[in-house]
């Protein structure tokens, strides 16, 4: 099992956000020198506690000073976008980085990003799937393009020079393009079908309860099947919030507690999402309420922590309950104590998952 991030970073207002944006670089820093092979950013414009508004110009601010990791959109909100401007600054940011890009998209779960830019009424699944397949159409083809859809039209008929380049959109650096994932959220989702029929790899997201993730796998099959494509578990990746820590008390007070940067996190995340109509995520029982569900109780069912052997076992508890997947990702939370999360992951990367490979490859 490989291992990489995922962070949608959540921090408390308090923060100065030059120093949040500063420590949501770090993370891809130390994460690179401890051997993670890749790494996701997400984007949301308006939260004043999701700090990172553009994920491909947070990226672009980590190629300089990493050589390695692949880093990620998590994800691009396609209907924020106009098709045409992704198309090209993705391709950009490919060359940039040599071919480090993974073009991670989404149509954003955000309702005050959707409201604000006209789409809180709008099919945005829908906008979605458009905006690919115009991506993918100005990548595969020339001028003038000539793309009409539902939401975008697309053309520059009018003002195309070739013989100067004007009215060319630059292609990516990996052709015919960067691998494309898709995060998941729905139980049972149908949008992981569609997208593995189409090449396109799936990311579990880490708050999740284990049910929902392990639903996830058989529709991911179904959708390879579909596409004729070779169904290799290698190509699921799995986000999950984990602390690590030398002592157990310590693991529990700075994962658990309220006030602390994993409580803070999911009292806003599962706000979002209750107050948005998706409580179902949080609950086993379908027919329960929304009210039953606690900020508490969402920590303790999705959050893994202690000491490296004790999260070692959970860790592998939770791949045999959801099935075998061939990236870990660790979410990213806020570094309420910056040495303590450091230290997390320190000791995930040196401790835990080497006695997890060891444990699958016995197995």
């Amino acid at each position: 099992m490989k291992l990489g991030f995922f962070t949608m970073p959540i921090h408390p207002l308090s923060r100065n956000l030059t120093e949040t944006l500063h420590e949501d670089r770090e993370l891809a820093i130390h994460a690179e020198k401890l051997g993670f092979v890749e790494g996701f950013y997400g984007e949301h414009l308006t939260d004043a506690a999701e700090t990172i508004t553009s994920s491909l110009i947070f990226i672009a601010w980590l190629l300089r000073d990493t050589k390695t990791i692949r880093l990620g959109s998590g994800t691009v909100n396609l209907p924020n976008h106009h098709p045409a401007m992704v198309a090209g600054e993705v391709a950009m940011l490919d060359h940039m980085s040599g071919g480090r890009f993974i073009f991670g998209i989404s149509p954003g779960g955000l309702m005050s990003d959707a409201e604000i830019f006209g789409n809180l009424e709008r099919d945005r699944n829908a906008m979605l799937v458009e905006s690919i397949n115009m991506i993918l159409d100005i990548w595969s083809k020339g001028p003038p393009y000539n793309l009409k859809g539902q939401f975008w039209n697309i053309t520059v008929e009018k003002t195309q020079m070739p013989e100067i380049g004007q009215g060319f959109v630059h292609k990516p650096y990996q052709l015919p393009h960067p691998p494309i994932v898709v995060t998941v959220v729905a139980p049972f989702s149908k949008g992981v079908t569609e997208a593995a029929a189409r090449g396109w790899d799936p990311i579990s997201a880490n708050f999740l309860l284990a049910p929902w993730v392990k639903s996830h796998w058989p529709k991911y099959v179904e959708g390879c099947e579909r596409g004729g494509r070779k169904v290799d578990s290698a190509n699921w990746r799995v986000a999950k919030s984990i602390f690590v820590a030398d002592d157990l008390a310590t693991a529990k007070r700075y994962a658990t507690e309220a006030g602390g940067p994993y409580h803070h996190y999911y009292n806003s995340l599962g706000t979002k999402l209750i107050k948005g109509g998706r409580g179902n995520l949080f609950k086993r029982d379908q027919k329960a309420p929304d009210s039953s569900v606690t900020i508490e109780g969402i920590v303790d069912d999705v959050v893994i922590w202690g000491t490296p052997d004790k999260v070692a076992d959970e860790i592998l508890k939770f791949r045999d309950e959801v099935g075998d997947f061939g990236t870990l990702l660790y979410a990213g939370h806020d570094w309420q104590d910056k040495t303590l999360a450091l230290r997390s992951m320190d000791l995930l990367a040196e401790k835990v998952m080497p006695k997890v490979n060891a444990a699958i490859g016995a197995s």
